[in-house]
């Protein structure tokens, strides 16, 4: 994006960020009026708005403790930001519904403070118990399976694949994560391994200091280890996120291919490259005009939209993430809306595609309909 248009995003975003959080600030007043607490609560409850912000862009000049505390803090905040919002306005939908029907007093806020001090008191604790829940679903990873079949020549009776994406490694997924991932990688004893861009969050430094590199040099696979880039690549230090993969192992395809064996692997840059690089990426058909359509043709393709183009193009297996399937109900309906597949297997014509809900998260470590995964693909001649 050009300077204005990031002016004009950021101001769109905290406009909407500071406007959802004074709703939820007027309807937890009712818990400010504990006495001796008031003032207090209301101190944390701005620090806690204010810390994923200010986090970030701390973090971009300067990360280190403090930064990775304000940024825990508030992608905490802002997941429990959404079933606060999403709960009080529905306690208003409701409170409106009684006061036309008069169903019950209990609604009556107006009359009994007690009541709506319950009420607010309540709506937290059922949203710290959702997040509590959503975040124990999003540390259990899943393998998801699927055995694709060719009659192409994989050179051996089957080619075991397993696929990653949205790793985002940084302040949120950390070390200990990656090393999870790793061993979960390994014991599927893949004959190569494929990552479908986002493997970082945002800035580099928390990978860099956390020396996070050398686990991917521990990933054990046949042919190695092959990436592409993903939209939060371009967040931050672009060319350092790319050599840092070189170093540790991982191949990093940009609008290329590599013949492994008997069949290509084709990486494709992101999208978000014709905004970050002010260039445009080549087209699918562009990237598999000097092939040998007689091979197995994967793509590697960050963000799973114009699905026909892969098909037309003959592109035998293509992978892709970026959706997280909406990571947090009710986001998945807007994934739904926005893509053709928003998760999982689906084929058109020989084409076959792959969309992972990804591994890591992004804001809060929390997953809500829907839980992280790696993929193994099995290929049949």
């Amino acid at each position: 994006m050009k300077i204005p248009q990031i002016i004009i995003f950021l101001s769109v975003v905290l406009s909407v960020y500071f406007l959802v959080n004074t709703f939820i600030y007027v309807q937890t007043r009712p818990i400010f009026s504990i006495s001796n607490l008031g003032i207090w609560l209301k101190v944390i409850f701005w620090l806690l708005v204010l810390s994923y912000p200010i986090g970030r862009t701390l973090e971009g000049f300067a990360s280190g403790a403090a930064s990775s505390f304000l940024i825990k803090m508030g992608s905490i905040w802002l997941g429990a930001m959404l079933y606060l919002f999403l709960a009080f306005l529905l306690l208003l939908i409701i409170r409106f519904t009684n006061s036309l029907f008069s169903i019950t007093d209990y609604l009556d806020f107006k009359n009994h403070l007690n009541y709506k001090q319950t009420a607010a008191i309540g709506v937290y604790a059922i949203t710290a118990l959702v997040l509590i829940g959503g975040h124990i679903n999003a540390i259990s990873p899943k393998v998801s399976r699927v055995t694709i079949n060719t009659d192409k020549n994989i050179g051996s009776s089957s080619l075991r694949i397993v696929a990653v994406s949205d790793i985002h490694l940084g302040t949120i997924i950390g070390k200990n994560q990656l090393n999870k991932l790793v061993n979960l990688i390994n014991e599927q004893k893949p004959d190569v391994v494929l990552l479908a861009g986002d493997i970082f969050d945002e800035d580099i430094a928390p990978v860099v200091n956390g020396g996070m590199g050398v686990l991917f040099e521990q990933i054990k696979s046949k042919y190695g280890t092959y990436a592409v880039t993903g939209n939060h690549e371009y967040f931050g230090k672009f060319e350092a996120k790319i050599d840092y993969l070189k170093q540790h192992k991982v191949n990093v395809l940009r609008d290329s291919s590599v013949l492994v064996d008997n069949f290509y692997v084709i990486g494709r840059e992101d999208r978000q490259s014709n905004y970050a690089l002010s260039r445009t990426r080549k087209t699918i058909e562009e990237l598999v005009d000097s092939l040998d359509k007689s091979k197995l043709m994967i793509l590697l393709d960050h963000q799973p939209y114009n699905l026909n183009e892969a098909k037309e193009s003959g592109i035998d297996l293509q992978l892709s993430g970026h959706t997280h399937h909406g990571q947090m109900w009710p986001f998945n309906y807007a994934t739904q809306g926005i893509f053709e597949v928003s998760r999982g297997y689906h084929i058109k014509g020989n084409t076959h595609y792959y969309v992972s809900t990804g591994f890591g998260t992004w804001g809060p470590r929390v997953r809500i309909g829907n839980r992280p995964e790696i993929v193994v693909i099995e290929v049949k001649q």
